[in-house]
């Protein structure tokens, strides 16, 4: 197996636990904080939760169209990273904000945003440079 097929099932194994782990923090929101957080607070947990999941399942796809080598895998390489470096800034920084981290904290969630769209723009490119 080569280097660069390694790094790709590393991606889908990242995207396989976040994926779980949004799911366990969506169950713990629902079940665990429902009684002890106020409706607002609940609701930024569950936009972290949700968001995550939205990018674990497309670090799942880069994984995939990487493993079919149908896409420049350099693109999909940033747009991984991308993905993988938001999920915890944007995510993260809403969970701690949620359960009464201090408010300085939320000024890292907008890089998170922007590591998102990142990761999305350089799906974008690689579709547009797919010469396949």
């Amino acid at each position: 197996m080569d280097k660069e097929s390694t790094a790709y099932r590393w991606i889908l194994a990242a995207g396989a636990l976040l994926a779980l782990l949004a799911v366990a923090a969506g169950a713990f929101a629902a079940h665990g904080l429902r009684d002890t957080l106020d409706a607002y607070r609940l609701g930024i947990f569950e936009t972290a939760a949700r968001y995550q999941m939205y990018h674990a399942l497309a670090l799942l796809g880069v994984a995939a169209l990487a493993a079919g080598q149908r896409l420049p895998r350099g693109w999909l390489a940033v747009a991984a990273l991308a993905f993988c470096a938001g999920i915890p800034l944007f995510s993260g920084s809403l969970y701690a904000l949620a359960l009464g981290a201090p408010r300085w904290l939320g000024a890292i969630t907008p890089i998170g945003g922007l590591l998102f769209m990142l990761g999305w723009l350089a799906v974008f490119v690689a579709a547009l440079r797919s010469h396949r």
